[in-house]
Parts: C-alpha cells; structure tokens; sequence
C-alpha cells in the first residue's frame, strides 16, 4: 500500500486528534510515523487520487492539526511515497536538514501574492508615459483610424510598452513587499498573472506585511493583487519523501475556502 505524507514535524509535536481522517472516499485514517526526533504524518494513499475540494480540504485540515502543536513542514498536495519504509528512510537521511528547516520556519506563514494588469488602466498609464505611441495614435485617429501599417505598428508599440511595464512593475511590487518577509520565493509563470511570489513572514508581523501590500494597491491602481494566505509555508521547503500522484502534481494549495 502506497503511503500519503501530508508533512514532516517534530516528534515532540506529532500529537493528533483521535479518529483523525485525510484524503480519500472513504477518508483514510491518519497516523504518524517516527524517525528519531522527526515525524511524518501519513495516511495510506487513495488510488486515483485528483485535485478535488473534499481533498484539498482534508489535506489542509490535517496540516492545520498537526501545525496546532509546533511547526510543520507541509508536503504539497499530491504526494505519495511506495511505503512507510521508504517515509522512514527518508527522514532518517535526511534528518539534518529536516531540522534545520523546522527550526526556519517555526513561526512563519506564507502569503502568496500574485498581479495582474487592470486593462484599461495599464493602458491609460502606457500612452500617458509615452508620448510617441500617443502621437502615432492621434495621427491615427486625425485619418480616420490609420492605414494597416499604421494600425499595425501603433499595436506593436502599445503590446512592447505594456510588456515592459509588466516587469517593471513586478520586480518594484516585489522591492517594496520583500522588507516585510523574511524570504521570498519566485512561483511558476503562469498566464495572466505578472507577478506571482510567494513571501515568507513572522506570524507577528503579518499585519505589517499585509499593510505593505495595501500601499502596493493604493500606489498604483492599475494592478490587480491577489493575496492568498496565511498558509503553511509550502514554497520554503524542498521536496519531501515523496512524488506528487498522478494528476495531483499541479494543485493548487488554494480551494477557496
């Protein structure tokens, strides 16, 4: 039976309450497995397992049971080792830097931030700063709306001037947010979303993170930020004893809730 790890904590903190259940239909009873001072907490793996909401739930819960006795490194949804054994073995070679990383993050939270352009708004700012592309698109209006070059190349200089302006705009968000964390992790790329990094921060200083992300959208209202937290601090830890499931890798830790 293949064995669902939901995270790595102390031995001392692996304390779970009775009849704890996980992922699965019907939900797998959850139980711990202990590694010197490391402990995983695990289930037995569903087959077929998917990126449902009744899972991500369940998945959540158990890491905000386990995190309510001391820290947790959280896995990401999805991750399945063949055994315990091997769980057992990975914490043991590993066990060095299991602590150091518990020791890390004790404490910490992560909040994700991603942003995005609010279209009209990215453009006004795009012609007010540039005064070529808004001649061009005045000489295109006095004639009517342009010839097709001219239609042409007035599009190409708005699509070049918006680009530019989505990394210019990334890369200050992120310079004016990474004071108030105490690291930050760059996510995946993803489509329609210029920004997306995850921050680290201090449970007692997330007011001051989240009042920095205010100024952020206060300063400039041609963005749109999402904030997604406070969550485990999934972006701060390295792989675990296990490989995300098939189909399961992609999840997004986020359900909505």
């Amino acid at each position: 039976m293949s064995t669902y790890v939901y995270g790595i904590t102390g031995r001392s903190h692996a304390a779970l309450p009775e009849g704890m259940t996980g992922v699965g239909e019907p939900a797998r009873p959850v139980r711990v497995l202990i590694s010197g001072e490391l402990a995983a907490v695990v289930s037995d793996a569903p087959e077929g397992l998917r990126a449902k909401r009744r899972d991500l739930l369940a998945h959540q819960n158990v890491l905000a049971e386990t995190g309510a006795g001391g820290c947790v490194l959280p896995m990401r949804f999805g991750n399945v080792a063949p055994d315990d054994d091997t769980v057992v073995q990975v914490l043991d070679e590993r066990a060095e830097h299991y602590l150091e990383r518990l020791k890390a993050l004790d404490g910490r939270v992560e909040y994700n931030v991603k942003a995005s352009h609010v279209e009209d708004a990215v453009l006004h700012r795009v012609m007010a700063e540039h005064a070529e592309i808004r001649s061009l698109a005045e000489a295109n209006r006095r004639a009517g709306g342009g010839g097709y070059d001219d239609k042409l190349r007035l599009g190409e200089m708005v699509a070049a001037a918006v680009k530019a302006k989505e990394a210019e705009d990334a890369a200050e968000v992120q310079a004016e947010l990474e004071p108030a964390a105490a690291a930050v992790s760059a996510g995946p790329q993803s489509t329609g979303w210029l920004l997306n990094v995850s921050f680290l921060v201090a449970r007692d200083a997330a007011e001051e993170f989240l009042a920095a992300v205010e100024r952020v959208r206060a300063a400039r209202p041609h963005l749109e930020l999402r904030v997604n937290g406070p969550l485990p601090p999934y972006s701060f830890v390295e792989p675990g004893p296990a490989q995300p499931a098939a189909g399961a890798a992609g999840a997004d830790q986020d359900t909505g809730a």
